[in-house]
């Protein structure tokens, strides 16, 4: 299986959706002058969802072609066991699916796509080790 997609840009989403998951939200009220005051010793750890961060994953998906998103969708379903590697066939077909919802959607829904796209990488035995930090 070659990818259509370029392993740097599927490493770089990597990165992007760790960054996204490792968020923590915010359950403390904003009526609170210092978080350092409040009786949770790691209130100050917590941190309101990265919008950047989704938004630079979104805007990355919207960069690529139709068939892109989809191969990632489709490496996704690999990575999460929906497929395995030997019905890649199918997991593409699966993706391009017209009546389906929105490919970008669907990866931007996958709370922990990072990674699934690991474990989807791993299967064909390809990996982002010695890609290094993209920026």
């Amino acid at each position: 299986m070659e990818l259509d997609t370029p392993l740097e840009t599927i490493c770089r989403l990597i990165i992007r959706a760790r960054e996204m998951e490792a968020q923590v939200p915010d359950n403390d009220s904003d009526d609170e002058a210092d978080p350092t005051d409040s009786d949770d010793e790691f209130a100050v750890m917590d941190d309101d969802a990265n919008e950047a961060v989704e938004e630079e994953i979104f805007a990355l998906l919207d960069d690529l072609g139709d068939d892109q998103v989809q191969e990632i969708l489709a490496l996704a379903w690999v990575g999460r066991g929906t497929y395995d590697a030997s019905e890649w066939a199918e997991a593409l077909e699966a993706a391009r699916d017209p009546d389906a919802e929105e490919p970008i959607d669907q990866l931007m829904e996958i709370p922990n796509l990072a990674a699934l796209l690991d474990l989807g990488l791993a299967a064909f035995d390809l990996s982002c080790d010695g890609i290094g930090q993209i920026d």
